[in-house]
């Protein structure tokens, strides 16, 4: 089963962008592969730890997935594991609460 929420890590000048924008098209990695990277709760030490390593003023975002439809899919990533994918720009107006780490 797959949640309805999920979780996105984004670096302070991206947060900051994505304020001033009330979107967001992604970041390099998410560009470069076509579709916005999420993490589920389960999946998100895994993530920071692997891409966000060592890094300081970061952002997640908690994301309701109810309203993406079919630009939502659960896609095969790490160790086989289902990670969501949104295929179009995040809109702010998905975002929940937010943690500073």
């Amino acid at each position: 089963m797959t949640s309805t929420y999920a979780f996105k890590i984004f670096t302070a000048d991206q947060w900051q962008q994505f304020e001033a924008d009330g979107r967001f098209a992604g970041a390099p990695v998410d560009l470069a592969d076509g579709y916005i990277h999420m993490s589920t709760a389960d999946q998100l030490k895994g993530t920071l730890e692997k891409h966000f390593a060592g890094q300081d003023g970061l952002v997640i975002a908690e994301i309701d997935l109810s309203g993406f439809g079919d630009d939502l899919r659960w896609e095969v990533s790490r160790g086989g594991a289902l990670f969501p994918h949104l295929y179009r720009d995040l809109p702010m107006s998905a975002v929940g609460t937010i943690r500073r780490i």
